[in-house]
């Protein structure tokens, strides 16, 4: 299915390049050589036959995007790229000690006096 309409939407792109380039600037194109009568075997004129082709082929490469968007087979396997930055953002790991509260005094080893303070400066 996925194949499918990526063939479907190369062709309709390919197509739209076509009917784009016959397509004259100035409206004339391939109806200016109608431009006698508006109704040839009953068929319209060719220019609108063109413009009709085109919006059918921009809406049709629509859909088709849209479709291949919802059928695409690596949405949900992990490919997603903003989901891996957010892996990268987010820290995994959470403390296990708990944070200790420091000392209101500092700790002197046994047997030693804490130093005197230098009160002459």
């Amino acid at each position: 299915m996925y194949t499918l309409l990526i063939v479907l939407t190369i062709l309709a792109c390919v197509l739209l390049v076509f009917i784009v380039l016959i397509q004259n600037p100035k409206g004339g194109g391939l109806a200016s050589g109608f431009a006698g009568s508006n109704n040839l075997m009953g068929v319209q004129r060719t220019g609108d036959i063109l413009e009709k082709g085109t919006w059918g082929l921009v809406i049709a490469i629509m859909v088709f995007s849209l479709l291949l968007n919802i059928t695409n087979p690596g949405a949900g396997t992990g490919s997603n790229p903003g989901l891996e930055l957010q892996k990268q953002i987010t820290p995994t790991a959470t403390p296990t000690a708990p944070l200790q509260k420091p000392a209101t005094t500092p700790a002197t080893p046994q047997g030693q006096k804490p130093a005197s303070v230098d009160t002459t400066k």
